[in-house]
């Protein structure tokens, strides 16, 4: 596997674990559409959190939420949407986009979780 899909990988693994510690609830994880993949779908409470997950050792050249761009942020609502097609049980719960932010080293890494950080649009 190459170095920045494993490095991905262990930053999804570490988000999740952060994720449930916080209380919420895993309804799935790598979810493919045509229009792309969300890393992470939760459930906090009542409410349906789509989670992007973003790694930078440093965030010399930029934030790591900046990553997340209006494009990645379309392709994510479009997906959002169809999983929400596709699981009817869930249609009528509130949702919202969250990233959530890993920066450092894996090993003591710094997790910055952004609730609410993007609307449909």
């Amino acid at each position: 596997m190459a170095k920045h899909l494993d490095s991905g990988k262990q930053a999804e693994d570490l988000a999740l674990q952060h994720l449930q510690s916080q209380g919420l609830k895993l309804i799935s994880r790598n979810w493919f559409s045509p229009f792309g993949e969300i890393d992470l779908i939760m459930l906090n409470k009542q409410i349906l959190c789509f989670i992007e997950v973003r790694y930078r050792k440093s965030e010399q050249w930029g934030s790591t939420q900046e990553t997340v761009t209006h494009t990645k942020r379309q392709k994510l609502i479009k997906t959002a949407l169809l999983f929400l097609q596709k699981n009817a049980r869930f249609t009528m719960s509130a949702c919202q986009f969250d990233i959530v932010a890993i920066t450092g080293s894996l090993d003591k890494p710094n997790i910055n979780w952004l609730t609410n950080a993007f609307a449909l649009s």
